[in-house]
């Protein structure tokens, strides 16, 4: 059960998946293989967000800057590195934008100007960007491992996917939005389809998917 501090923050996912449900290939493979449509629904998901969450290694994939086009205000940047490794070189730190914020275990052994850091844990992350940063939906954009740790514990209200008939990734360990396939989690849980928009002529659909307890 989402735990009761975190009960007025909302958070969603946002995720393109290939026909056989891989978020990305073997090679760990950029975003840009989905449609304009797609990305334009990335930048859509974004514009409602207080904060934007991504693992390190999504975020050095795909070269992000965590920023909306042609909006004043900025949602805060946050990255999730267990590592800390870092090179002060990606996009984030040389794009004006919102503030950001490091979730890590381990420091970066280089100096981040500008960026806070923390090392308790997820939750208190959440809560301290809750509580004290005013951050009332959080938007997680990957990868599949910082989504299974948001999952884990039971945060996850909204899913959006972007399901990709033309693509097929294969690979028994490519990743899948809830990081490696065959790794079970601890307990499953429920999610009710409600927005279901296949896009004509581009072999995609649009799904959004709301959390429900079913608990007793």
């Amino acid at each position: 059960m989402k735990p009761e501090s975190l009960s007025n923050l909302t958070i969603s996912a946002n995720f393109a998946i290939s026909a056989d449900g891989k978020i990305s290939s073997l090679d760990h493979r950029p975003s840009g293989w989905t449609s304009k449509a797609d990305h334009q629904r990335l930048l859509d998901l974004r514009r409602d967000a207080d904060a934007i969450f991504v693992g390190r290694k999504t975020l050095q994939t795909d070269n992000m800057s965590l920023t909306v086009p042609q909006q004043e205000r900025q949602p805060l940047r946050c990255i999730a590195s267990a590592s800390g490794k870092l090179t002060g070189e990606e996009k984030v730190f040389h794009t004006p934008g919102g503030a950001i914020h490091l979730w890590c275990q381990t420091l970066p052994s280089i100096e981040l100007a500008g960026v806070t850091f923390h090392q308790r844990s997820l939750t208190e992350f959440l809560e301290t960007l809750h509580q004290q940063h005013g951050v009332h939906h959080l938007h997680c954009e990957g990868g599949g491992t910082l989504l299974r740790a948001l999952l884990e514990i039971d945060c996850v209200d909204e899913l959006h996917l972007t399901w990709a008939a033309h693509t097929l990734f294969g690979g028994a360990t490519a990743p899948t939005i809830s990081g490696i396939p065959g790794l079970a989690m601890a307990q499953s849980q429920h999610f009710q389809l409600t927005h279901f928009e296949p896009l004509d002529g581009l072999d995609e659909v649009f799904l959004t998917y709301r959390r429900i307890n079913t608990a007793p």
